[in-house]
């Protein structure tokens, strides 16, 4: 306990230094461990994935009463003998191409020759030459290499052999070894460590349950479930789909004549586990081959077209069909993770940095001492969707909160956007406007904007059926404002609606003096004449000033508020309404009062007709004021 409270209070302030200290010391220790254990963990890494791929086989085979060991053993080693199978025959078709590539680069540079001839020269041309030439010289046989420019009638250098002294049995038995059971020990690890997985998955889905420390047991056992269920799904669905992307790959280049096609189909498969970059290295090194082979240009063309048309059906098309848009990650967060990864476990780590990042993702959705890995990494935004709009209110970017409204107005009403997204965010700024922590320039400043907002929306066309392709705050904003309400899809035509309700407009709007008032009103007149209910609108101060609107016809009045004075000048303000307007029905839009219990409290307080509070209710309510079919059908009956 420190007494001195200079001191205390400077150890506060130095705090979040700590803290930040200590969080980067502690990426670097354990930046420092994966590199420095990459053997160990890596295998493990790679036998957790496999075991989700692997975990639904098994389940199968448990279904048809086969012990659990004899399944996981059948399952592991069919496999892992497939995959052995599949590495003896890509080294076989490397094998040949290493054998083929000096025929191939005489070609090449006949075909750059060309180029350059055509082309009348040039510095780029120029230095693919020479690779080019480079690598020729460095793929034939050294007998065929002239040696430092000299003739084959030249005189040779007498050649000097310098020679080591000869190395011992277990020196030379080590070296030869060495590089084959490094490889057989990772495989090993991977086999021993997908068996344990798989033969103890419930244990260990216990211990990780009691590792999350939650109170809750039901819920934290159903949340981590359904963590391993998608994320087994997920890697299923991608290993299936990159199999069958490297097949049709493997047999569209078989067709063209690309050789090697196997070994290429097999690299796009893996490669397309690696997010936006991975299908382009995939695609360069049969493009390069292809060009390197034809003397023409048809089978580079070929091979073009092959890439063109099979990726984008399998990302587009395929894809969505199977686990979704996108892989929950952010595309930032993507790029990171294949960095970082491949800086620990090199192309391993590039392969796997997906997945990885995925698995954490998906912890962080479920565990919540783990949430930041979700906010960090995930695709979903970080801000509901009333505070991103509020955000860029703040920021004077209206522009983007348009383009993000117009795709969720393919899939939402008008009137359900600015409940849930608009008006929340007039909520969070009247707040800030309430604690002073908006000056009056950014009042008027945010206000403008969402006026703005509020304008271009009420000239949109209604959109019609869903988007194709919707980002993540799409989808987040989709599922946050929820259903329409069924009100917003009636109309009124002119012989729909009452004699009252028949004048020019109908409906008037009153905005309150607030700074926001303003926005809100506009949206209410937008989403009722939308509806066949036109509108007419004007504030408390033009009312102040002597301007009167023309109340002709003037069947409904609504006083807007986002946060009204008191309930006595509501009342007031009604009072004035009904003496200017006789006959006419008022409604009381309090935007900022989301409790439904309070609502018959606060329209007997202010005398009011009607009280709303969601511009969907005012709908509901102008809707049902508005109609004469009851009353027609009800005349119809009695005569």
């Amino acid at each position: 306990m420190i007494d001195d409270p200079v001191t205390a209070r400077r150890l506060r302030d130095a705090m979040p230094v700590f803290t930040a200290l200590a969080a980067c010391l502690l990426v670097l220790v354990i930046g420092a461990i994966l590199s420095l254990a990459r053997d160990v963990l890596m295998p493990i890494t790679l036998a957790v994935l496999l075991s989700f791929v692997l975990a639904p086989a098994v389940r199968a085979l448990q279904r048809r009463r086969l012990p659990r060991s004899l399944a996981v053993l059948a399952v592991v080693l069919a496999t892992f003998g497939a995959i052995g199978g599949l590495g003896l025959l890509i080294a076989s078709e490397t094998a040949q191409l290493a054998a083929d590539l000096p025929r191939y680069t005489v070609t090449m540079r006949e075909k750059i020759g060309a180029l350059r001839a055509q082309a009348g020269g040039g510095p780029t041309l120029e230095r693919l030459f020479e690779a080019v030439q480079d690598l020729s010289r460095e793929l034939q046989p050294p007998d065929a290499k002239p040696r430092g420019g000299l003739s084959p009638d030249s005189e040779k250098p007498i050649p000097v052999e310098v020679r080591e002294p000869k190395a011992g049995f277990l020196a030379t038995l080590g070296s030869v070894a060495a590089p084959v059971l490094h490889p057989l020990a990772t495989v090993g690890l991977i086999l021993l460590f997908t068996l344990f997985f798989l033969a103890q998955r419930e244990d260990l889905r216990n211990r990780a349950i009691r590792l999350a420390g939650s109170s809750d047991l039901r819920a934290t056992t159903a949340a981590m479930d359904d963590a391993v269920a998608r994320l087994s799904r997920f890697f299923l669905a991608q290993a299936g789909l990159n199999l069958a992307f490297g097949v049709v790959v493997a047999a569209g280049l078989w067709v063209i004549g690309v050789p090697s096609p196997i070994l290429w189909g097999v690299l796009a498969a893996i490669l397309r586990f690696v997010p936006y970059i991975g299908a382009v290295i995939g695609m360069a090194f049969p493009l390069l081959l292809a060009a390197a082979v034809d003397p023409g240009w048809s089978m580079l063309i070929a091979t073009v077209v092959l890439f063109a048309i099979v990726e984008p059906v399998a990302g587009h098309v395929v894809e969505p069909l199977l686990y979704g848009h996108s892989t929950g990650l952010s595309p930032v967060a993507v790029i990171l993770a294949a960095t970082l990864w491949t800086f620990l476990w090199g192309p391993v780590g590039l392969v796997l940095a997906t997945p990885i990042t995925v698995c954490l993702v998906v912890l962080g959705r479920h565990v919540e001492r783990l949430a930041f890995l979700d906010v960090m990494l995930g695709d979903r935004p970080a801000l509901a969707p009333s505070e991103i709009f509020y955000q860029r209110m703040l920021a004077g970017d209206p522009l983007e909160a348009i383009d993000k409204a117009r795709q969720v107005l393919k899939e939402r009403a008008l009137a359900t956007y600015y409940d849930e997204i608009a008006l929340g965010g007039l909520r969070l700024a009247q707040n800030d406007r309430a604690s002073g922590a908006l000056a009056a320039e950014q009042q008027q400043a945010v206000g403008k904007a969402i006026e703005s907002v509020v304008t271009t929306l009420g000239h949109m066309p209604v959109p019609k059926g869903a988007a194709s392709v919707r980002s993540a705050e799409v989808e987040a904003t989709v599922a946050a404002v929820g259903p329409d309400r069924a009100a917003t899809a009636i109309v009124r035509r002119p012989e729909d609606l009452a004699p009252a309700w028949r004048g020019p407009a109908p409906v008037l709007v009153v905005a309150s003096r607030g700074p926001f008032d303003a926005a809100a009103a506009g949206m209410l007149a937008q989403v009722l004449g939308r509806h066949g209910l036109n509108t007419r609108t004007t504030s408390q101060e033009a009312l102040a000033r002597g301007e009167r609107p023309d109340t002709q016809g003037v069947a409904l009045v609504c006083l807007s508020y986002i946060e009204p004075i008191s309930t006595s000048h509501i009342r007031l303000a009604a009072r004035l309404a009904r003496r200017a307007i006789p006959g006419v029905r008022v409604m009381v839009a309090i935007w900022r009062e989301r409790d439904p219990a309070g609502r018959d409290r606060l329209r007997r307080a202010t005398s009011a007709d009607i009280l709303v509070t969601t511009i969907s209710d005012a709908l509901d309510a102008a809707l049902t004021l508005s109609g004469a079919t009851e009353t027609r059908e009800a005349r119809r009956r009695a005569a």
